[in-house]
């Protein structure tokens, strides 16, 4: 993980959610009826540290939110971003400060230019994918190998 590639196979998925440890959830609800905040509980019971991302939000599931990434002041391994493609182009110098390992882009959101410039960044990519669809599949159900 960390090398700059944009991850599209299964076993490149099952390496960066077994070692990943902090997720910070970039447009997380603090609605428990949205997809963002439903993916974020998840995460949180799945057993990792979550780091909520949300304007004008004090906390959301237990933790502490933050405005922005910039905000942030921890390592974080992952960032699952629930916004839309056009939106994510301005988050992009936020990611490369933060240094994630993997910038996630949520089922539906891909952004092939803000990719490029990460990738380029050293900060692998996932583009049109749910993590929470994808850990269950490979942690709960051991569906794919």
């Amino acid at each position: 993980m960390g090398n700059g590639e944009i991850l599209t196979e299964y076993r490149q998925i099952r390496v960066v959610l077994a070692e990943a440890a902090t997720i910070a959830v970039l447009g997380v609800s603090p609605k428990s009826d949205r997809d963002s905040h439903q993916v974020a509980r998840y995460l949180k019971d799945a057993g990792y540290r979550i780091l909520p991302v949300r304007p004008a939000q004090k906390e959301i599931l237990g933790e502490k939110a933050y405005r922005c990434l910039n905000d942030i002041d921890t390592a974080v391994d992952v960032v699952d971003a629930f916004r839309t493609p056009a939106q994510i182009t301005d988050h992009v110098p936020e990611i490369i400060r933060l240094r994630p390992r993997v910038f996630w882009m949520q089922l539906g959101i891909e952004n092939h230019r803000a990719a490029k410039v990460l990738t380029a960044a050293g900060i692998d990519v996932v583009m049109n994918r749910c993590i929470k669809t994808d850990h269950e599949n490979l942690f709960k159900k051991n569906i794919i190998v």
